[in-house]
């Protein structure tokens, strides 16, 4: 076989479709986001960034950034290894107290990443658990389905949200087999919000398990940034509250919380965990510091949602249509992989605005679209100028109302 053709024929196939991937030679200017430097050499150009997941900006905040400074002068740059060689530094113990009190737990534990807290500790539960059934929302992001598919387990995918769907496969399941429901509570790409609360009704009904991805709101929801459970007054009736340390918190890593026993079970059997690198010391002392701020500042989440709120504003005054969702996340669905690469790249040339175009297979074919995230250091000045923008360019890309 010709390794190297076959790779540049499914290359080319993904080139002709509009779904191959270009990074943008991206440079974050500290201090000074959402500005950033696009280029290398002597072509560069000043873009605005409208689709980061630091959605509060909390990346560059002047404690998080001491706190980081700091921790590499005290402890280096790396973690040395895994917590099991290299022993675990007094601040990996400080961020999961933080993190455990954050969620009204008793314990927990973090990971380099999210995907890594998803993946390790679906898998591991799936697979120690004798005849574990986990019920998945339709809509769980890949870490999620890789985790429940590696363990191995038996999985019943329901409806997205969809809870008398949920409920009618949990009725048709075996009464005394253990089962776990796995959901989020933001999505990503439609910004809709899970229902929480009749998720945890339907658990307590049928003895099962819950487990809450919150990546997308923890810091941003909740009086002191716990998430959506926070907010709704649900994190008790959660059994496992999974979160980043990479979105609106700035930096980078994954946790989940729960029990003192379950977290001991995930940290003593999982292969996810215990043959990882830690997770470096100044990066767990930057997330604590964030966790920290966040936990007794409301002012991000407060000018947060009023730049959401002007966007959604400003498109709907030009006739820009957008998915209406509750959420801070806003989708502007254009429907064809080659419009929205085009209208992405043209964005960022001629306007200087970045948004990442979204395509298959991160969200299905025929809902292409642009992601846009404001976050508090978002002006007035960069709202109208995304809004204009956006209507120069509708009609000559062609995009309906219907599609969107």
């Amino acid at each position: 076989m010709d390794f190297e053709a076959f790779f540049d024929d499914r290359l080319n196939g993904l080139r002709n479709e509009g779904g191959y991937r270009v990074f943008a030679d991206l440079e974050r200017i500290g201090g000074s986001f959402p500005r950033a430097t696009l280029g290398l050499g002597d072509e560069r150009q000043e873009v605005t960034v409208w689709c980061s997941n630091d959605y509060l900006g909390m990346g560059q905040h002047p404690a998080v950034v001491t706190a980081i400074k700091e921790a590499i002068d005290m402890f280096g740059a790396g973690a040395g290894g895994t917590r099991n060689i290299a022993g675990t530094n007094p601040v990996h113990v400080l961020l999961e107290r933080e993190i455990a009190d954050l969620h009204g737990k008793r314990a927990a534990l973090i990971f380099n990443s999210g995907y890594m807290s998803n993946w390790a500790t679906l898998s591991t539960l799936g697979a120690q658990i004798p005849g574990l059934i986990v019920f998945s929302d339709a809509a769980n992001h890949a870490s999620m389905i890789e985790g429940i598919r590696h363990s191995r387990c038996q999985k019943v995918i329901w409806r997205h949200n969809d809870v008398s769907d949920l409920e009618s496969k949990l009725r048709e399941a075996v009464p005394r087999a253990p089962k776990l429901i796995a959901f989020e509570s933001v999505y990503s790409m439609d910004g809709d919000i899970a229902p929480v609360r009749e998720i945890c009704d339907l658990a307590d009904k049928y003895g099962a398990m819950t487990y809450l991805d919150e990546v997308h709101a923890v810091g941003m929801y909740g009086t002191a940034g716990g998430g959506i459970a926070q907010r709704e007054g649900l994190s008790d009736r959660l059994t496992i509250i999974e979160g980043t340390l990479a979105k609106a918190y700035g930096v980078m890593g994954g946790y989940i919380a729960a029990s003192a026993r379950l977290c001991d079970f995930i940290r003593s059997f999982s292969s996810g965990f215990i043959f990882t690198t830690a997770l470096p010391p100044a990066l767990a002392a930057g997330a604590l510091a964030s966790i920290r701020h966040l936990k007794k500042s409301p002012l991000e989440r407060a000018r947060h949602q009023d730049r959401v709120r002007r966007v959604r504003s400003q498109l709907d005054l030009y006739g820009i249509p957008h998915v209406a969702n509750p959420s801070h996340i806003v989708p502007i669905v254009i429907g064809d992989a080659l419009k929205c690469k085009w209208l992405s790249d043209v964005l960022l040339h001629d306007f200087g605005v970045y948004a990442q175009p979204i395509n298959h297979p991160t969200v299905p074919r025929g809902t292409e679209r642009l992601r846009i995230t404001p976050t508090p250091l978002h002006s007035d000045t960069d709202i109208q100028h995304l809004a204009s923008a956006l209507r120069s360019l509708w009609s000559r890309c062609a995009v309906s109302v219907a599609a969107a």
